[in-house]
């Protein structure tokens, strides 16, 4: 029986997420308002504290949140990114904006990581953030990681977790299957062994850590593009939290949080947001709907989170048609087999996931082919953007 301060805090908890969710429901100007609100409060707030604010600058989402904290509240708050990360349309509006660009942290041998020495040492960046997580443990087993590699194959928790069954610890079924081979013999079952290996470390060494280390030498926290309606591993923690956040180890603000895709994409018209050329235009559709007619969302070039959810043309073949030299590089040879010296790329994660890739799949001629052959096309940021160099 849950005891009576577990079920106040659940209370609590509850309140907090039916607030926040009628919050997300007000109309487009008074979410505008809340969020210059929170916006400010958070700004004088850090003031208070003897804090620096800054914004983490990436794709559309947070470009619009930059100019609007200073186009629309003048606030002045300065933006950083590992802008050499984002699709060059990207990196362009950054530096239009005079957005500060951030290096990599060195490697152990003194050279900055780059896109794919992260690849050929920890792995794909696949599937989501906490799939590829768990794959990962299951991939480097160790006596340490028993107990939670045994609740990533069953859903159970084991002592550690109150001996709990049927927990959220349990890999999707689907994905066992594909990648859950070493533990055929502990388990008992009878799981293939990816020819790959997976993880998710790719954030923390290219951008995480640059930007926490920027935030720390410059006393300041961050403003985010998040928004609890995009889903994923952050939606639970704004809607309790709410737009800012002052915990122990972590402060920050996401002004945006409340809002929709429709509010992002309208404030974004409002303010004349410059966008990216990945994201071709933000169009209404007949019926009122706004969308971007290229990419809806974005990420680095090498990334592979959520690619199973989108449909083709999707983020690889968009970049087949932005940059085709570059395609080929994380494709087909991006990274080597350390068993037989082969070099491999992409294709290889995606034909093994189920997910096509192959331009001729969905009608792109041959031209395209020819150009990428003879290198006409796309000579300049290639192979040395793929590398971050």
């Amino acid at each position: 029986m849950k005891n009576i301060i577990e079920r106040m805090e659940e209370e609590k908890t509850a309140e907090k997420i039916a607030r926040f969710r009628i919050n997300q429901q007000l109309p487009y100007e008074q979410k505008v308002a809340y969020a210059a609100k929170r916006s400010e409060e958070f700004y004088l707030e850090c003031q208070r504290r003897g804090l620096s604010c800054h914004v983490s600058v990436g794709g559309l989402d947070s470009i619009t949140l930059y100019l609007f904290l200073n186009q629309y509240l003048h606030l002045g708050i300065p933006g950083i990114s590992v802008s050499h990360l984002e699709d060059k349309s990207i990196q362009a509006v950054h530096k239009q904006l005079g957005i500060e660009s951030l290096r990599p942290i060195s490697r152990a041998d003194g050279k900055p990581w780059n896109k794919a020495a992260i690849l050929q040492e920890f792995g794909f960046p696949v599937l989501s953030k906490e799939t590829a997580g768990k794959i990962e443990l299951l991939q480097h087993p160790t006596p340490q990681n028993a107990t939670v590699r045994h609740a990533i194959i069953t859903g159970e928790t084991g002592e550690y977790g109150g001996y709990r069954k049927g927990t959220r610890m349990k890999l999707a079924q689907k994905w066992l299957e594909l990648f859950a081979g070493y533990e055929n013999e502990s388990e008992g079952v009878d799981y293939k062994i990816a020819p790959f290996l997976v993880s998710a470390k790719c954030c923390y060494y290219l951008k995480e850590k640059p930007c926490d280390d920027w935030a720390k030498s410059h006393n300041s926290v961050p403003y985010l593009g998040l928004m609890a309606s995009e889903g994923g591993r952050r939606q639970k923690s704004l809607m309790m939290h709410g737009c800012n956040y002052f915990g122990k180890s972590t402060i920050r603000s996401a002004p945006f949080a409340i809002f929709g895709r429709q509010d992002l994409l309208q404030l974004a018209l409002d303010l004349d947001v410059p966008v990216p050329k990945i994201y071709g235009e933000i169009v209404r559709d007949t019926d009122g709907i706004l969308r971007t007619t290229r990419a809806q969302r974005t990420g680095c070039s090498m990334c592979g989170f959520g690619i199973q959810l989108e449909k083709r043309p999707h983020r690889f073949d968009r970049l087949y048609e932005d940059n085709p030299k570059e395609w080929e590089f994380w494709m087909l040879r991006c990274v080597e087999d350390q068993k037989t010296g082969e070099k491999y790329g992409w294709g290889r994660v995606l034909d093994y996931i189920g997910i096509g890739w192959r331009p001729e799949e969905i009608g792109y001629g041959q031209m395209r082919l020819e150009v990428m052959k003879d290198g006409t096309q796309a000579q300049e940021g290639s192979h040395e953007q793929a590398n971050g160099e």
